[in-house]
């Protein structure tokens, strides 16, 4: 489990095959003191099983379904991907929860300076979006934000100067393609009502009322 907060920017040195795995080779600055091997590690937001190195420079195996859903299989060696270890019980919460489980690919469509800040313009797919909401959070490659607007191709995002210098979404630009993750706990939200009710029976938005929410076992009723 990770928060989204980016401890180090990896320098992807070199890649090289190891079977079905493709193995990346990165050198992280600052480095990552302690690291272990076998410890979790995000690179640019899908997690990782560190397999070498020393915190300054780390080994990291890419399995096929990763390449597949991810941007990993598009990196090249001198990129620069955002690195985050694992959250430890008793950390700041500082993001919001991420999982390290990209859920899709979204393309960069506009990156424009507004008033100090850089605004962030990403098409995403229909699956994606259902997710997304104006005030909600959302992991884009590994980087924990918040979504200014969204409409029914994409969101807009409004990055500080602090977070755009510290990651490597300051190498991103228009075309480019980014790793998103959607928020966890919205998809359990989901999946719960989904099940509590037969499919073609949820009700509509107008419904959830505190009357309708008590009627279904949601509130307590004092039965």
């Amino acid at each position: 489990m990770f928060t989204g907060l980016i401890e180090s920017i990896g320098l992807l040195e070199g890649t090289e095959r190891r079977g079905a795995n493709l193995a990346f080779r990165l050198r992280a600055t600052p480095a990552l003191p302690d690291l272990q091997i076998g410890e979790s590690i995000a690179v640019d937001g899908y997690c990782l099983t560190v397999t070498g190195g020393d915190g300054a420079r780390l080994l990291a195996d890419v399995s096929p379904e990763t390449l597949a859903r991810t941007t990993a299989g598009q990196r090249r060696p001198g990129d620069r991907l955002n690195l985050e270890r694992a959250l430890r019980l008793g950390d700041r919460l500082g993001g919001h929860l991420v999982a390290g489980h990209v859920d899709g690919i979204g393309t960069v469509r506009q990156v424009a300076e507004q008033g100090g800040f850089v605004v962030l313009r990403i098409e995403a797919p229909a699956e994606i979006l259902r997710y997304c909401v104006s005030k909600g959070s959302i992991a884009v490659d590994g980087v924990s934000l918040t979504i200014n607007q969204v409409d029914a191709q994409g969101f807009e995002l409004g990055i500080i100067p602090h977070t755009w210098e510290s990651t490597a979404l300051s190498g991103r630009r228009s075309g480019d393609a980014v790793n998103l993750e959607t928020d966890l706990l919205g998809k359990y939200v989901e999946r719960f009502l989904l099940q509590r009710f037969p499919t073609g029976k949820q009700p509509p938005e107008s419904k959830l009322t505190e009357e309708f929410l008590a009627e279904h076992g949601f509130l307590n009723s004092g039965k």
